[in-house]
């Protein structure tokens, strides 16, 4: 089912939807998840498979829009938008990874126009924050390019690959409201 953008001013790659994530995604989401750049960009461990993606999809909770963006029927990027509560209710976190093989290509902005259009337009966020590695500069050009700045910067975040690896916190305020 091909549902229109909720971003009209991004223009997405020719053949892409973006839709809600559904179960029937679990397979070709685990493909995406163990592809090794990646998982070098997020914080998926090895090995993923397709039920315990499942399981997870299915138990999405109140408070989430998990979207994923699809071209030729294959899963080729997704992003997630988890929504605080209680007094951080003006306050949702991001993370989001493309295809190794589909990178370069605009589904990132794509993925990232719609969350930031519904974060602005129909959620009533303030604030979107997010958590990128220091050594992912096309992620933080991304980023910035949807008005994210650099909060911080925290040392050894993530183990990865044998190493531990620093990440940026950077955050997008709503300065329309």
């Amino acid at each position: 089912m091909s549902v229109p953008p909720v971003n009209t001013r991004i223009q997405w790659p020719e053949g892409l939807a973006i839709r809600a994530r559904i179960p029937a995604d679990a397979a070709t989401i685990a493909t995406m998840h163990n592809l090794p750049g990646y998982r070098a960009g997020t914080l998926r461990p090895p090995y993923e498979n397709a039920e315990t993606i499942r399981k997870t999809i299915e138990a999405t909770t109140p408070g989430t829009v998990n979207l994923v963006a699809i071209l030729a029927d294959q899963v080729v990027g997704e992003i997630s938008l988890n929504m605080s509560s209680g007094r951080r209710n003006h306050a949702a976190s991001i993370g989001m990874g493309v295809h190794d093989d589909f990178t370069g290509r605009g589904i990132g902005s794509a993925l990232m126009g719609e969350v930031v259009a519904m974060a602005d337009a129909w959620l009533n966020l303030l604030r979107l924050e997010l958590t990128v590695f220091v050594d992912n500069a096309p992620a933080i050009a991304l980023y910035q390019k949807f008005g994210f700045e650099v909060e911080g910067c925290h040392k050894a975040f993530a183990f990865r690959d044998g190493t531990f690896v620093d990440a940026l916190s950077m955050a997008r305020i709503n300065t329309r409201r």
